[in-house]
């Protein structure tokens, strides 16, 4: 777009626009080198890492509900080392890819932020803090003021690279989890993750998911999600990376009117895998349009009401 300068930096990662795609659903990046170029969008977060090899849970694991999905695949994931080895070489170069953290419990999360610092192509680690479908660990390092701080401290000794957290929706306030995760030293805060629910097939009186619980994503929860961007972003002075229910780009702007630095996209990457690069654009456009030179400076601009 002529003129705008799309170029962002969140929490001392530079991104060359302010969009990102949500760890769980752009797999390890290789996935979608055949549906767009990568470097398109800002970068990406890659599926969330174990230190070993992790299975996820049984099927049925995935469902559509109405306005969005539920899923409980449970992190199932190749591994660190794998990812290292085998994902990262065939991504493109130029790319910043930004890994995810899992553990079930909290010096695993540290190991594999050692093993990720300094390697070539990672640009910044985010602490999955706020899985809601799996058995151990997960949400509950989100959910506790006292856990996450003990998580973020721990994590953040064990690295120098830019650190994210990934927050859980699942919490009574989330100003208060965001103000840990400042406190303990985050670089920045993702928010949210998925908001933990349920269905049920009243055809066969069962779950439509075999853990029962799973995660909700997809448009219906993106006013909660703008919600609780808003509220981080008055508690906090740390940037801030909106996730929920984004699947054009007149939502990912309410994101960063709200008070996000950076969003990302996640659910809508099912339904049509181009979703992130179209959504890059049309903020390029709105800023234009706008007369906003940058697309940083969409960041905070609500008016009042």
């Amino acid at each position: 777009m002529s003129g705008v300068d799309t170029r962002t930096n969140l929490a001392g990662i530079e991104l060359r626009n302010p969009v990102l795609t949500a760890s769980g659903t752009f797999g390890y990046g290789t996935e979608f080198k055949a549906f767009m170029d990568l470097r398109r969008i800002g970068g990406f977060v890659a599926k969330s890492l174990t230190l070993e090899p992790r299975f996820g849970n049984p099927p049925p694991r995935i469902a559509e509900v109405r306005a969005g999905m539920l899923n409980a695949i449970s992190l199932e994931n190749v591994g660190v080392e794998a990812f290292i080895n085998e994902k990262l070489p065939e991504i493109p170069d130029g790319v910043p890819v930004i890994a995810s953290l899992f553990g079930t419990e909290i010096p695993a999360y540290a190991e594999v932020a050692k093993r990720l610092t300094g390697v070539p192509k990672v640009a910044g680690l985010e602490v999955n803090a706020s899985c809601p479908h799996v058995k151990s660990g997960g949400i509950e390092f989100g959910q506790n003021p006292v856990v996450l701080a003990e998580l973020v401290r721990t994590v953040r000794a064990a690295t120098d690279a830019p650190l994210l957290v990934k927050l859980s929706p699942n919490v009574t306030s989330i100003a208060e989890m965001a103000r840990v995760c400042e406190g303990e030293g985050a670089d920045g805060i993702s928010l949210i993750n998925a908001v933990q629910a349920m269905d049920v097939d009243v055809r066969s009186r069962r779950p439509v998911l075999k853990n029962i619980l799973g995660g909700f994503s997809g448009p219906a929860i993106l006013p909660l999600a703008l919600r609780m961007v808003w509220q981080a972003a008055q508690a906090v002075k740390l940037p801030l990376c909106g996730i929920g229910g984004i699947t054009d780009a007149d939502d990912a702007i309410k994101f960063l009117l709200c008070g996000a630095t950076a969003v990302q996209v996640g659910t809508a990457n099912y339904t049509n895998p181009m979703a992130a690069a179209e959504i890059a654009e049309g903020i390029a456009a709105y800023a234009d349009a706008n007369g906003f030179a940058r697309t940083a400076d969409l960041t905070g601009a609500l008016e009042a009401p």
